[in-house]
C-alpha cells in the first residue's frame, strides 16, 4: 500500500511541477526549457512525498499539500544545479543525464537555479488551497526560507566546501548535514504537517523530531552508497566525495559504525511516530526506505 501511495505522490508532485515551470516556449526559451529539465523526468522525489506523508500523518487534505511539496522541491532541484556547477562540486552527471551546466552552459544554470529558487516562494504564496488560515502559510514561508537559506541548506554546503580536506569530529559532521541536508527534509515535513489546521503542538514536535532523525539518516545512507554503489545506480559519479576529499561518515566512522548510525537514527524516527495511527504508515515506509535504498 504505502509504495502505491508513495508513487501516486510522486507522480501528483511530477504534474504540480510541470504546472507550475513555464513552458519551454515562452520567453525566454532557453532558460525555461533548462528549468524543466533540470526539474522534471527524473529524481526520487523524497522530500515532495515527505510533505504528503506528514500531512497524511496529520489529517490534512491531499490538495492543501501540492503547493507545500511543489515548492520544497523546486529548492532542492534549484540547490542540485548549484552543487553541480565547476564552482562547487564539478560533477558531470544527475540522475542520469548531464548535469545543467553541462547541457546549457554555466551561466545559464546559474539563472535557472536563481530562477527555480523564486518560483518556489512564488507556489507557496500563491497556490490557492495550501492552508486556508493566513498566518500558516506565512509560518511556511519563514520555514522554508529559513530551511533553504544560510542557517539551512546554503549554510550547510559553505562548511561543506570549507570542510573540503579537513578533519571533522563526528559533532562537526553533523552540524555540515544538519544544515545542508537535514534543514530541508526537516522543513518537508514540518510543512505537510502545517497544512493541517491547528494541529496540536505535541503532534508537530514529534513529526519535527521525526524530521530531524530522518534527515541525519538519509545523509549518513548518502554517505554509504557514494562508496558502496556504483554510477548508474547513484545517477550521478560514484566515490565523488572521496575524490574531492571530502569528509563523510564513511571516512570518519568507517562502513559498518554509518550503518549502525543510520539504523539507530531510524529507530528513533519510528519512534518518533509511534503515536500515529496507519495514517502515518507512509512515513514508517519512507524512513525505511532512506535507510535501505541501494541494499
Amino acid at each position: 500500500m504505502s509504495i502505491e501511495l508513495a508513487t501516486h505522490y510522486r507522480q501528483r508532485t511530477e504534474a504540480q511541477l510541470a504546472h507550475w515551470l513555464p513552458s519551454a516556449d515562452i520567453h525566454p526559451a532557453k532558460l525555461h526549457e533548462a528549468m524543466r529539465y533540470a526539474t522534471l523526468g527524473g529524481g526520487k522525489r523524497v522530500r515532495p512525498v515527505l510533505v504528503y506523508a506528514a500531512g497524511r500523518a496529520a489529517g490534512a487534505l491531499e490538495q492543501q499539500l501540492d503547493g507545500p511539496a511543489c515548492a520544497v522541491e523546486l529548492i532542492h532541484a534549484y540547490s542540485l544545479v548549484h552543487d553541480d556547477l565547476p564552482a562547487m562540486d564539478d560533477d558531470d552527471l544527475r540522475r542520469g543525464q548531464p548535469t545543467c551546466h553541462k547541457a546549457y552552459g554555466e551561466a545559464t544554470a546559474i539563472l535557472v537555479g536563481d530562477a527555480l529558487q523564486a518560483l518556489a516562494f512564488r507556489v507557496l504564496s500563491l497556490t490557492p488551497d495550501s492552508n486556508a488560515d493566513a498566518s500558516a502559510r506565512l509560518r511556511m514561508i519563514e520555514l522554508l526560507s529559513n530551511a533553504a537559506g544560510s542557517r539551512g541548506m546554503v549554510g550547510g554546503q559553505a562548511i561543506d566546501l570549507s570542510a573540503v580536506g579537513q578533519a571533522l569530529d563526528l559533532p562537526q559532521l553533523e552540524d555540515m548535514h544538519i544544515h545542508k541536508t537535514g534543514a530541508l527534509i526537516r522543513c518537508s515535513v514540518l510543512l505537510g504537517a502545517l497544512c493541517r489546521p491547528a494541529i496540536a503542538d505535541i503532534e508537530l514536535e514529534r513529526l519535527d523530531q521525526y524530521g530531524k532523525c530522518i534527515g541525519l539518516a538519509f545523509q549518513i545512507q548518502d554517505d554509504i552508497l557514494d562508496v558502496t554503489a556504483d554510477t548508474e545506480t547513484l545517477g550521478k559519479q560514484q566515490g565523488a566525495d572521496q575524490a574531492l576529499d571530502k569528509p563523510t561518515y564513511v571516512s570518519l566512522l568507517g562502513l559498518r559504525e554509518a550503518r549502525e548510525r543510520a539504523a539507530a537514527l531510524h529507530q528513533q524516527a519510528l519512534d518518533a511516530v509511534s503515536e500515529f495511527g496507519a495514517d502515518a504508515d507512509l512515513l514508517r515506509w519512507l524512513a525505511d526506505y532512506i535507510v535501505k535504498r541501494g541494499s
